[in-house]
């Protein structure tokens, strides 16, 4: 199995994923290559949680232009994960739901 800190990259903290915290749904960035089994062991390794439920959503990088170049900004891979009900909420984001 691969490490946990590979696949789980960074929490999201944004005004949807605090509106989450209450109903035990986080959102993190994780590996592009990580799959919906794998997230779910990484977060129970990371965390002592039960999950519920992973959804994960891909971001293809918009294409951005400098003068004659063009590139695209990084591709990012989010996973929305939602803990059972008899599972504790993670400790991490305890303070920042209220």
């Amino acid at each position: 199995m691969k490490d946990p800190h590979d696949i789980i990259l960074r929490p999201v903290l944004t005004e949807k994923g605090y509106d989450g915290i209450a109903d035990k749904r986080y959102i993190f960035e994780v590996a592009i290559s990580a799959n919906k089994t794998e997230i779910k062991k990484a977060v129970e390794a990371c965390f002592p949680v039960k999950v519920a439920r992973v959804n994960t959503l891909r971001t293809i990088g918009k294409i951005k232009s400098q003068g004659r170049y063009q590139g695209r900004t990084a591709e990012v891979k989010k996973a929305y994960v939602t803990l059972k009900e008899d599972s504790k909420p993670i400790e991490f984001f305890e303070g920042m739901a209220e």
